[in-house]
């Protein structure tokens, strides 16, 4: 009886984010009544025979997993915050690009640029710094929708071949199902979907940008905190690969660093401290983070998840491994690869690949199914459930392609 009330309690939450712009209460609100209002309910009215006890500890596993991505996002968008703060990210974008340009050549640089830089970071940064890119130049808001609308795409595209881009391949990886050299097959197809939706995004953008050359001089106290952030998420990476060290772990060392190093290097200027732009962070985006995760933790407790195992028992891998990736634009991609990867499927080594391409591109099919989504519709106000789901169907086809292209990838090692 409670799990029914749960999942009501669960598609109610995201109905109210689909319609937040009827009912304009912010989505963070919602999802955060919600999520705890379900636990709430677990403990006074436990499931399945658990104790309080391990009701609690239930909680406490999932309450470190939001721990850790809530450390790692602070971190990650303090240093994006003191470096938009100093027209750092817009003096760089004015540096590298030309003084003009067409919107359709700068929809095709953006969408390589986050495509390669999430391959090597993580999708978090990734998605900051090309929505800081873009937003530091002047657009209309339905095509600045469309811009990052290639950027959730691309960056969650570009991440799917290298286990250092995306824990849901590194989770792949780890369990044997696919290695270094099956992943590396995902780049042609990822980046051809990616490239094939910015063609169609491109669609309607005649004119020319002009990108405003007021070219300030860099201090050099700012150029040194960004070449600890660049430095910070090559270690993070480095450090992950050779010694397992958790990202948030080196990445908080990172900021630990910045602190420091700011505290000598801003000494001498009347300026706010450099703590304080801890408080430029989106708190509204972890507080949503908060939400969706506890609701997606108590998805998984009552047993909702499992029902997605079933489906590869009635249909085939390739059918079922497509509409993973569908479904994981609903429901958080890292517990629902837990959940297949504990079901013991039997599947070739193609067909994980598929579904590793799956679980990491699908979510960019609706905003609240990936980090990127959210973060980006957080940054940008336009940005609205609704208003991406209007590129749906150049999202569903672009993922479409992608996956087939994967398939025929796949042949090749069976």
């Amino acid at each position: 009886m409670l799990s029914t009330v749960i999942l009501g309690l669960v598609a109610l939450a995201f109905v109210l984010i689909v319609i937040e712009d009827i009912i304009h209460v912010n989505k963070a609100k919602t999802t955060l009544f919600f999520g705890t209002l379900c636990w709430i309910l677990a403990f006074i009215f436990p499931m399945h025979g658990a104790t309080s006890a391990q009701v609690s500890e239930q909680l406490n596993e999932n309450l470190l997993e939001i721990a850790t991505l809530w450390l790692f996002l602070m971190s990650t968008m303090t240093f994006v915050a003191y470096l938009n703060s100093k027209g750092f990210i817009a003096q760089m974008v004015q540096r590298m690009l030309p003084a003009e340009l067409s919107e359709r050549r700068l929809m095709f640089i953006v969408a390589a640029f986050a495509f390669v830089f999430s391959s090597f970071a993580d999708n978090v940064t990734a998605t900051l710094v090309s929505i800081a890119v873009v937003a530091s130049i002047k657009m209309e808001a339905k095509k600045l929708i469309k811009y990052a609308t290639i950027i959730i795409f691309a960056v969650n595209s570009g991440g799917v071949s290298l286990i250092t881009g995306d824990v849901t391949t590194l989770m792949f990886f780890l369990a044997g199902k696919v290695t270094i050299a099956n992943l590396l097959m995902l780049v042609l197809p990822s980046f051809f979907a990616a490239a094939v939706l910015a063609i169609l995004l491109s669609r309607g953008l005649s004119n020319r940008i002009v990108i405003e050359k007021t070219r300030k001089p860099i201090e050099k106290a700012d150029a040194a905190i960004a070449g600890i952030f660049v430095a910070t998420i090559a270690a993070t990476l480095l450090f992950n690969v050779l010694f397992q060290i958790p990202p948030v772990l080196t990445f908080l060392f990172g900021l630990g660093i910045m602190f420091l190093s700011a505290q000598f290097l801003l000494r001498k200027k009347t300026t706010q401290s450099i703590l304080n732009y801890v408080r430029e962070v989106e708190f509204e985006t972890l507080l949503f983070f908060l939400g969706v995760l506890l609701l997606v933790g108590i998805l998984k407790e009552v047993g909702f998840l499992n029902n997605f195992t079933n489906m590869y028992a009635v249909l085939p891998p390739f059918e079922a491994n497509y509409l993973m990736g569908i479904a994981s634009s609903l429901i958080d991609n890292v517990p629902l690869t837990a959940a297949l990867l504990k079901a013991n499927l039997t599947m070739t080594t193609g067909e994980w690949l598929m579904l590793t391409y799956a679980t990491g591109v699908g979510g960019s099919l609706l905003i609240i199914g990936s980090a990127a989504g959210i973060i980006a519709m957080s940054k940008i106000k336009e940005l609205t459930f609704g208003t991406y789901f209007k590129m749906a169907g150049y999202l569903l086809f672009a993922y479409s392609l992608g996956y087939s292209g994967v398939y025929v990838m796949g042949r090749f090692v069976g």
